[in-house]
C-alpha cells in the first residue's frame, strides 16, 4: 500500500528512512498498490488570505509547490489554501516484491538522530533587568495580519489595554472597536480599518508587556522598525508620536491609498519568489524592464521581503509584463498576482502621498526613544525633522524591509528580535532567512502571560 501525502516544497531528505532498510524488515508478499502516474504542474491562483499592502503571506494549510532545486521558498508561501491536493489525480498498478529476512541475517537499521534544539548565542532574559548587556530589536507587522478578534483577550483582561483600545476608537470616531471585534472580516480587511487596527492591537500588547511584565523598551531594546504601517507602530512604541495622532493617521492613510486610484481594475500587485542569489539581479532587471515599458504602463517594486519575497505594484500590464519577464530570465520562479484594493507603494500612489503630507504637517513629533528604522533608507531616523518627510516618501517608495534587517545584522550586530503584534508574518520571514537568529513571538495574552523565558 501506497500512501502519498503533501507536505512543504523544502523535504529533509536526512528524516526519511531509506526505503530499502523498511523492506528488509517486512515478510515476503506480493501486494498491488495503487500509485501516482505523473503529477500535473501546479497552478497557483490568487490566494485570498493575500494581504492587500504589504507583506506576502498565505494560509497554513499543507499543499505544495513543486521543488526546485535552486529555490529558497518560505513557509508562507510554500502553501496555499487555494490548492487542493485531491486534484492531483491519475493511478497507475505497480507490483512489490520483498524478500523475507534469513534467521542469522541482522537488519542494519540508520537510527534518525533528532534535530537538535537551538540555543540562542549570548540568550538573555527579556526584562529590564538585563536591558543594560541586551542588543534586541523590536519588530511590528504591516497590513495584511489582521484578523477580527484581534486583541479582544487583552481587552477583557488588561485594563491598560482597554484604556489603549478605548483611546484609539474615540479618536476615529467609535467606529474602530466595533470592527475589530464584531465586524465581518471584509470590513476589517479594507485598507482604511485594517491600518488603525492593527497599529491599536500592536501598541496595545506593548503596554500591557510594560504593565504586567516590566517591559522598558529603551531598556530592553536598541532599535524599533515596522513594515509599512508598522512604521507608525514603531513611532508609538518609542514615544515619537502619540496614539491619537497615529491613528488618525494611518486611518487617512489608508483612505487616501484606496482612493488614488480611480480605476481600480487597471492596477495590479504581483508577488515573486526569487530564485537563489538573484535579488539584486532582479532590482537591476526591475529598473530595464520599468525604462522599457510602454507610456502608460508602470511596473516597481514595492517590497523586498526577504532575499526571496519580492512585491511589485503598478499598472495591469506593466506588472505581468514584469513578471513574466523576471521568470523567462529565470530570476523569479513563481509570480502570484495578489488580490488588493489598490497599488500600494509605487509612483500610482502619488496623491495618497501628496494627502498625507498636508495632514503630517500638524502632528508633533519627538525624538524616539530608541532607533527607528526608515522603510525608506532602511537606517535609523537620525531627526525629528525628517520623520514626515520619510513617511511621505514611504507611501510611494519600496518597503526596504530585507535591506533593514541586514543593516542590523551586519552593522549594529543585531541577532535577537521581539516580533510584537498580530500574526507571525515578520518572525517567519527572519526565521526563514536567518534561521540561527533568535525570535521572541508576542502575539496573544497568553505569549505575555509567558513572557519570561
Amino acid at each position: 500500500m501506497a500512501c502519498s501525502t503533501v507536505r512543504s516544497v523544502m523535504v529533509d531528505k536526512a528524516a526519511i528512512t531509506p526505503i530499502a532498510t523498511i523492506s528488509r524488515l517486512i515478510p515476503k508478499q506480493t501486494t498491488t498498490t495503487q500509485a501516482t502516474s505523473s503529477v500535473p504542474r501546479l497552478l497557483i491562483p490568487a490566494a485570498t488570505s493575500i494581504p492587500s499592502e504589504s507583506l506576502f503571506t498565505a494560509s497554513s494549510s499543507s499543499s505544495a509547490l513543486p521543488q526546485l532545486d535552486d529555490l529558497r521558498v518560505p513557509p508562507a508561501v510554500a502553501s496555499f489554501s487555494s490548492i487542493n491536493s485531491n486534484s492531483v489525480s491519475g493511478t497507475t498498478s505497480t507490483t512489490t516484491t520483498t524478500t523475507p529476512i534469513s534467521a542469522n541475517a541482522s537488519a542494519k537499521t540508520v537510527p534518525i538522530a533528532p534535530r537538535p534544539r537551538f540555543i540562542p548565542r549570548n540568550r538573555r532574559s527579556l526584562t529590564s533587568s538585563g536591558g543594560d548587556s541586551s542588543n534586541w530589536a523590536i519588530l511590528f507587522p504591516g497590513q495584511g495580519s489582521q484578523f477580527v478578534g484581534m486583541g479582544k483577550d487583552l481587552y477583557d483582561t488588561y485594563p491598560v489595554a482597554r484604556q489603549v483600545v478605548d483611546e484609539a476608537d474615540d479618536a476615529l470616531g467609535g467606529t474602530l472597536k466595533h470592527v475589530m471585534f464584531e465586524g465581518s472580516q471584509v470590513d476589517l480587511t479594507r485598507t482604511e480599518n485594517a491600518q488603525p487596527a492593527i497599529l491599536t492591537t500592536s501598541i496595545a500588547m506593548l503596554r500591557v508587556l510594560e504593565s504586567e511584565r516590566g517591559f522598558k523598551i529603551e531598556e530592553t531594546c536598541k532599535h524599533a522598525l515596522g513594515h509599512s504601517l508598522g512604521e507608525y507602530s514603531a513611532l508609538v512604541a518609542t514615544k515619537a508620536v502619540t496614539l491619537h495622532d497615529a491613528v488618525k493617521l494611518v486611518r487617512l492613510r489608508g483612505q487616501a491609498m484606496t482612493k488614488a486610484v480611480t480605476n481600480k481594475g487597471t492596477t495590479a500587485m504581483s508577488a515573486l519568489v526569487v530564485r537563489a542569489d538573484k535579488l539584486e539581479s532582479l532590482v537591476t532587471a526591475m529598473d530595464e524592464i520599468k525604462a522599457s515599458l510602454p507610456a502608460g504602463e508602470l511596473a516597481e517594486i514595492a517590497n523586498i521581503n526577504s532575499s526571496f519575497q519580492v512585491v511589485i505594484s503598478g499598472t495591469v500590464r506593466g506588472v505581468d509584463h514584469a513578471s513574466r519577464m523576471l521568470q523567462a530570465k529565470k530570476i523569479a520562479a513563481r509570480a502570484v498576482d495578489l488580490p488588493v484594493s489598490a497599488p500600494f507603494h509605487c509612483s500610482l500612489m502619488q496623491p495618497a502621498a501628496d494627502e498625507m503630507k498636508v495632514a503630517l504637517k500638524d502632528v508633533h513629533f519627538q525624538k524616539p526613544v530608541i532607533n527607528v528604522i526608515s522603510n525608506v533608507t532602511a537606517k535609523p531616523i537620525t531627526k525629528v525633522e525628517d520623520i514626515s518627510d520619510l513617511l511621505v516618501r514611504q507611501v510611494t517608495g519600496t518597503v526596504q524591509w530585507h535591506t533593514s534587517i541586514k543593516y542590523l545584522r551586519d552593522q549594529e550586530n543585531v541577532h535577537d528580535y521581539i516580533s510584537l503584534g498580530p500574526g507571525k508574518v515578520l518572525a517567519n520571514l527572519l526565521r526563514k532567512e536567518y534561521p540561527l537568529d533568535f525570535v521572541k513571538t508576542v502575539t496573544t495574552a497568553e505569549d505575555i502571560q509567558q513572557w519570561a523565558l
